[in-house]
């Protein structure tokens, strides 16, 4: 689905010895190098269910940290990694001196029919940058596409992040997309927008299987001409409604014009975040209008009654992600109703044949 979507982890401790002899035990498993100081560098591949630990300890130093996400928990991580488009493969970590300090995923969509793979998660804890280990991470990363068939790889970074971005560039990325994370306060929401006042909203059952399809339906059809979009499974849509483990709280609305099933927006509250975060945050999760419908003012309505949903869950602040050249020109809905661009993202692509 296309979510702005807040990518976690989790993991169960083991010893360094067992991971050490499941490592060696993998072929092609382990790159050793020197960096400068004499530090003895290993760069290895995750082993599913015995290196989530060591993945989250720097993934929550990385990521962790930023005001629009929170430290991700081993249980979280176990169940994201149940979702069916998960790949456990193509997953690294850089030890110095037997300590996890970098991590990257070379992410490989099994649904995806184009040979187009993802460096995703890249990062490496502060006090280790800058002495070549971005580098071996990201060469590990497009070795490991191109040696699972990947013909393009794309790579992102926040627009701030000008050392990752030099990085990219370096290695031969062009970019091609910029995204927006955007944010309103709710506290004194109105509702005058020139929403459609004839649309008739309907809520989702999340346990009726028959609305969970109308939903996937709904979301291949709205996004099949956006960037970066695979006909996305049923079970995909199953998961995320009924098991995502960050945005447990769910509500769905389909927009229906004379009996048609036209739109629908769903929004959500991770808890763990604003506990986390001591806020009031919700998010807008996914929101479509198919083409005949839109510019009527339906998008409009969906929003209106999103944001007013989770102003009335007691939410003081909604949040929402946006590809900025969206051929469906939703940056301008958004600023619409009172969004403002809070963060940017870049998104590069070379090709590794």
């Amino acid at each position: 689905m296309a979510l702005y979507s807040t990518h976690k982890i989790n993991f169960t401790p083991q010893t360094h010895a067992d991971r050490c002899a499941l490592c060696l035990n993998l072929r092609t498993m382990s790159r050793y190098g020197r960096l400068g100081g004499g530090w003895l560098l290993k760069i290895r591949r995750i082993v599913l269910g015995v290196d989530e630990a060591d993945w989250l300890k720097v993934w929550n130093v990385v990521y962790g940290v930023r005001w629009d996400l929170a430290p991700m928990t081993v249980e979280e991580m176990r169940n994201m990694e149940k979702s069916p488009d998960f790949d456990s493969e193509g997953r690294f970590i850089v030890e110095l001196d037997n300590q996890p300090v970098g991590i990257v995923h070379a992410y490989v969509d099994k649904f995806r029919e184009e040979k187009k793979g993802f460096v995703r998660n890249f990062g490496v804890v502060p006090e280790f940058r800058g002495q070549g280990t971005e580098e071996k991470l990201a060469e590990t990363a497009l070795e490991e596409l191109k040696n699972r068939g990947m013909k393009v790889a794309q790579s992102s970074a926040d627009s701030d992040q000008e050392d990752i971005i030099r990085l990219w560039e370096s290695l031969g990325f062009k970019l091609v997309r910029r995204f927006s994370l955007m944010t309103r306060d709710i506290v004194g929401l109105q509702s005058d927008n020139g929403e459609n006042m004839e649309v008739v909203l309907k809520p989702l059952r999340r346990d009726a299987d028959e609305d969970l399809e109308t939903l996937n339906r709904l979301d291949n059809e709205c996004f099949k001409e956006h960037f970066n979009w695979r006909p996305s499974p049923l079970e995909r849509t199953v998961y995320f409604v009924r098991e995502d483990p960050f945005f447990k709280m769910q509500e769905w609305f389909f927009a229906i014009v004379n009996g048609k099933h036209v739109g629908y927006i769903g929004i959500g509250i991770d808890e763990s975040y604003n506990a986390e975060k001591n806020a009031k945050c919700g998010w807008v999760l996914d929101i479509g209008v198919l083409k005949p419908y839109r510019r009527t003012g339906i998008g409009t309505k969906l929003m209106s009654h999103g944001m007013n949903l989770l102003k009335d869950k007691g939410m003081t602040v909604a949040m929402l992600g946006v590809d900025d050249w969206n051929v469906t020109k939703a940056l301008r809905l958004y600023e619409k109703v009172g969004f403002k661009v809070a963060r940017k993202e870049v998104a590069y692509e070379k090709s590794i044949e």
